[in-house]
């Protein structure tokens, strides 16, 4: 193959000798062409091959020659000029074609369509980058080799991919990979630079004016592909790595997501058949999830059963459902998931390892900075670089909006191996207790800002006051942020006998659960809770958290079989112990209970029966709980057709609101004025006294929205809307949609009454709009 050596001998003794009949120096002539001194001493002693046309012009200018003149130049440097060697001929190393193309590549439509748009529209002074990032098994190099494909037609002088090993130990260095691209370029091997800047210069200087499409694949940071990169011209730029190389400026980037459950079926069928899939069709969705739809994993799965033609796909099923065994099934040959992990995993320095595979304890879909840094042992501050770094090599994703991580189901599997593997199980013990001990006290603190009775105690009982929530809002902001983190903590808690810890920290819930009622947690909760104080053998507590469970059992997961059995409990425990109030308590929640059960004329029996036992009692506690049940009592009277009566109740509750009550907020006495309410207004709406029952309703349902009471707010929505139905009011659809939709999200019974009302309005059967 000719070389051009002697082309580039040719050129620089012409412009030497041009340059000496001109009689200028080479400081002049490079002065006049703008082309460096050192570019125009390498052009004349023949280490630059062939200068680019523009450069060959501007020479020609500052040299004064003739049009023939310049034209001769001009073809002397174009016999230098190396022509892209993308072949796979005997050449060796020099070569650099792309690798082949994946027969069964799946999904990825927009964004290959993106680079397509790239590739058609090229930028001439700036070429264009792109970086595909991500985690693992995203199939980032399958997607960029059969991008490269696609857009091959689009850069007719000459297509590279080099593999840059970025997760080795050694990963090629800029000046080895910028030897191989310059030898693909056609540069001989004595005319390429010792330097990397030099080779780096060279390799921009060959690249200006051509379309290239360049493949970098497996980068192992921004340092290593940085002067790689072409500096002018119409090329692309396609860099694959594990790493976001978020240094890399003016580039644009990838980010391929998860396979939709749809299309990594679609992979599955392409690799091992349509016939197969379709024979077992919820078996290969299954494997699919199974899979976390990360392409890598979808495609073991299928390999292996390819492998296995008559093996059903309902048996791979079964080793991957069980997660202790799934990273094991999870292996064709020399595709293993574990592998893939691990190579990504041996890459981190010691303390992003112990994050990684400490998180993996955590409870819950995702945790935040404070979580990773009680599980790692670190400062916070630390486990937010940790965690940043971690999500920069794409073993975790970051939350748009918060400081909050999550992991691939995989990834965590993998992760969890390595806690195993590498701490033991007294290390990752006391890592979980220092973790649950630290949450239950936080998760205390905070919940004690919703409780009348202890709400100025919060920040003084915070683990780290410093960083305490200030406020309810920053409180419910954590405790709904952290939910799953300080209920593992609870269960924690109780599991190893600290009841006394388990107890406190109902307590402090009690408040904060009435304003989250819709949470099925609540039961657990209280459940706990209860058999804490039974372990501790004290009864007035126990019929504390019986009730809080009845509650709990009545309205956050409407099951009153439960609910009447922990509150005859209650109502034992409370007798015993001779606690009126929770006496008047259980009878509440025992005729919430029977009332939900069809038993009206006893849940009627008990709440007089409470009634008369809470207004025996002068205590705060006692005047609150009496409202709750004149309240509940009102509401039975009522849907037994006794509206009047339910109306004089009612009123009577809000008597005792508008007196106040000694030593509870003007907040507090508010909802519960807010209830009656209500109340009032269904009791009128009752009576057919519509335009009286709006009034009270609104302000009812004020109350409950500024308090953010969603299950409350959403009921008292439903029923103003109902009476702006029967009044015409223009609002009522609107109204009416609103509280079916949020009912319907917050699991609640009435929904169906809802879409009863809505359907009745629109003249339609119910369901239907």
């Amino acid at each position: 193959m000719h070389d051009g050596t002697s082309s580039a001998v040719d050129f620089g003794q012409r412009l030497r000798m041009l340059r000496d009949r001109a009689g200028l120096s080479q400081e002049a002539l490079s002065h006049a062409a703008g082309v460096s001194v050192r570019a125009l001493a390498d052009m004349e002693r023949g280490r630059t091959r062939g200068p680019q046309r523009r450069t060959v012009q501007a020479l020609a200018e500052a040299l004064g020659l003739e049009q023939d003149e310049a034209v001769e130049l001009e073809k002397a440097a174009a016999l230098g000029r190396p022509r892209p060697r993308t072949d796979t001929g005997p050449d060796g190393p020099g070569t650099l074609a792309l690798p082949r193309d994946i027969r069964d590549f799946t999904a990825r439509g927009p964004d290959l369509a993106r680079l397509l748009d790239l590739a058609r529209d090229p930028d001439p002074d700036r070429p264009s980058v792109t970086v595909v990032a991500g985690q693992p098994g995203l199939g980032k190099s399958a997607f960029a080799v059969h991008a490269a494909h696609l857009l091959a037609p689009h850069f007719s002088d000459g297509q590279f991919a080099l593999d840059l090993h970025g997760m080795d130990p050694e990963p090629i260095s800029p000046r080895d990979a910028l030897a191989r691209l310059l030898r693909a370029m056609g540069v001989a091997e004595a005319a390429i630079p010792a330097d990397t800047d030099d080779r780096t210069g060279l390799w921009r200087s060959l690249t200006a004016e051509r379309r290239l499409l360049l493949l970098l694949d497996n980068a192992a940071d921004e340092h290593q592909v940085r002067p790689l990169l072409p500096g002018t011209g119409p090329s692309l730029t396609i860099i694959t790595s594990r790493h976001a190389l978020a240094g890399l400026e003016a580039v644009h980037r990838t980010d391929l997501a998860l396979l939709r459950r749809e299309e990594a079926v679609e992979l599955l069928t392409r690799i091992i058949g349509a016939d197969r899939v379709r024979a077992e069709a919820q078996a290969a969705r299954d494997l699919a999830d199974l899979c976390g739809h990360l392409p890598l994993a979808v495609r073991i799965a299928g390999q292996r059963l390819l492998s296995r033609s008559h093996e059903r796909l309902g048996k791979l099923v079964a080793p991957l459902a069980a997660e202790g065994r799934r990273l094991d099934g999870l292996q064709a040959g020399s595709l293993r998931m574990r592998a893939a992990f691990a190579l990504s995993y041996r890459q981190l320095p010691p303390d992003a390892r112990t994050v990684l595979r400490r998180a993996a304890l955590s409870a819950g879909p995702d945790f935040g900075p404070e979580t990773a840094a009680l599980l790692a042992g670190l400062s916070y501050d630390e486990a937010v670089t940790r965690a940043e770094e971690l999500t920069d090599a794409g073993l975790l994703q970051s939350d748009a909006d918060t400081e909050r991580y999550r992991f691939h189901d995989l990834l965590r599997l993998y992760a969890s191996e390595q806690v195993e593997a590498e701490d033991g199980p007294a290390v990752r013990d006391a890592a979980l207790d220092r973790t649950a001990s630290w949450m239950l006290r936080r998760a205390t603190a905070a919940a004690l800002h919703f409780d009348v009775d202890h709400e100025r105690n919060a920040t003084q009982s915070d683990p780290d006051p410093e960083t305490a929530p200030a406020g309810r809002d920053e409180a419910r902001a954590w405790l709904e942020t952290e939910r799953a983190q300080w209920l593992a903590a609870l269960r924690r808690a109780h599991d190893a006998g600290r009841h006394r810890e388990v107890l406190d920290a109902a307590v402090a819930m009690h408040w904060f659960s009435d304003l989250n009622q819709h949470w099925e947690q609540w039961v657990e909760v209280f459940r706990r809770s209860s058999d804490s104080a039974r372990a501790l053998g004290t009864r007035q507590e126990e019929a504390v958290h019986l009730n809080y469970l009845a509650w709990a059992c009545n309205l956050c997961v409407h099951d009153p079989h439960t609910a009447l059995a922990s509150a005859d409990a209650a109502l034992t425990a409370a007798r015993e112990c001779g606690d009126g109030l929770q006496e008047g308590w259980a009878l509440g929640y025992g005729a919430g209970a029977l009332h939900r059960l069809g038993r009206v004329a006893e849940a009627q029996e008990r709440l007089r029966e409470g009634a008369r036992c809470l207004a025996s009692q002068d205590s705060p506690q006692a005047r609150l709980a009496e409202l709750t049940v004149l309240n509940s009592l009102g509401t039975l009277l009522r849907q037994a057709g006794r509206a009047a009566e339910a109306l004089e109740i009612h009123r009577r509750s809000q008597r005792i609101c508008r007196a106040g009550l000694p030593g509870r907020t003007d907040e507090v006495i508010a909802l519960y004025h807010a209830v009656a309410r209500q109340q009032i207004g269904n009791d009128l709406a009752a009576l057919e006294r519509w335009s009286e029952a709006e009034e009270p309703l609104r302000h009812s349902l004020a109350a409950f929205e500024a308090a953010q009471m969603a299950a409350w707010t959403e009921q008292a929505r439903l029923d103003l809307g109902k009476v702006l139905a029967v009044t015409g009011h223009p609002d009522a659809r609107e109204t009416l949609r609103t509280a079916r939709d949020a009912l319907t999200e917050l699991r609640s019974p009435r929904q169906v009454e809802a879409m009863a009302a809505l359907a009745a309005l629109d003249g339609t059967p119910a369901g239907t709009d």
